[in-house]
């Protein structure tokens, strides 16, 4: 690693998931032993709180913390990743609108789909959670300007049949020119990462 700076990605993860996920085993892969010593770069992924008035100040913090060269969010993380003004990052098939999707965020119990640092496994969201997520969601795009504008990049998969249109129509009104679409799912998977996200990446110049 001599003579090059060794670069950080900030991954924020979607719904029910952790910072112990595939897709981040996936990035670390890639970034770590696939990738050649100056692209090389440490993945910190966080367990994200359940409620999104604790998670912004949680994200928040972390962000100015870690001073990330790039902030990736996938689904409900690219939520989150959008609102880190400032950072160069990366939305992918993000979420804006969980607290609509009646089928993910209702009240009840939930399992965690990895493994949380915690060690809980089981969470619950009640009519408060459900609250907080429209009260966050309505002022997400507020504190936009010009410059903030021009670091925040969306990508959009084809087939992707969990985040409706209104997510891409949403990111195109606050940041136009901004977003691609690519083949593919929901999910960031290694085909994604490899054909669409490091190019994008590359693109970028901050790995």
């Amino acid at each position: 690693m001599s003579g090059y700076a060794l670069r950080k990605i900030l991954y924020l993860h979607g719904f029910a998931s952790s910072g112990a996920s595939g897709t981040v085993e996936l990035l670390r892969k890639w970034f770590w032993e696939r990738a050649e010593p100056a692209h090389r770069a440490v993945v910190v992924a966080p367990d994200i709180p359940l409620d999104p008035l604790v998670a912004e100040k949680t994200l928040e913090a972390l962000a100015y913390d870690e001073m990330p060269d790039l902030v990736i969010g996938t689904s409900m993380g690219g939520m989150y990743a959008q609102m880190l003004h400032g950072f160069t990052r990366i939305c992918v098939n993000p979420s804006f609108w969980t607290s609509k999707k009646y089928d993910i965020l209702y009240v009840g119990k939930h399992k965690w789909l990895n493994k949380r640092k915690d060690g809980e496994t089981e969470f619950h969201v009640t009519k408060e959670t459900v609250a907080h997520f429209q009260e966050f969601e309505s002022r997400q795009f507020d504190g936009i300007d010009d410059d903030d504008r021009m670091l925040c990049h969306g990508l959009f998969g084809d087939a992707d049949t969990l985040v409706g249109p209104e997510s891409r129509e949403a990111f195109e009104q606050h940041y136009p020119g901004m977003s691609q679409t690519f083949p593919g799912g929901h999910q960031l998977n290694s085909e994604v990462l490899a054909n669409t996200l490091i190019p994008c990446i590359r693109s970028l110049n901050v790995i």
